[in-house]
């Protein structure tokens, strides 16, 4: 899916690590929530409260979650999960990496 139809989007941007991530919330019809946004080349730490599933749309990164040592890789088309109360690491390296994050 290349869209997302019959949604409200917050105005105001979510801004995080100085600019190196910044996402629009998208609001769906029956209250669900999700983040569409853009992560600049950086290494960053990322806190989840609610489970997390961040789907690769553009670009490449390398995820690690709390807890594991090995890095794994997200590519256009694919998806990672994260649980909630946890954290997990990403690193972007040369193209910027557009993602959608749905939460619960």
């Amino acid at each position: 899916m290349s869209q997302f139809d019959h949604v409200a989007v917050l105005k105001e941007a979510n801004v995080y690590f100085d600019g190196k991530c910044v996402s629009h919330t998208v609001i769906f019809p029956d209250g669900s929530r999700k983040t569409v946004g853009v992560i600049l080349p950086a290494s960053l730490t990322f806190n989840t409260g609610a489970p997390e599933v961040m789907e690769t749309v553009a670009g490449s990164c390398r995820y690690r979650l709390k807890g594991e040592q090995e890095w794994k890789t997200s590519g256009p088309g694919e998806s990672f999960q994260v649980p909630g109360n946890s954290s997990f690491d990403i690193e972007v390296t040369g193209e910027p990496y557009h993602y959608v994050c749905y939460f619960g």
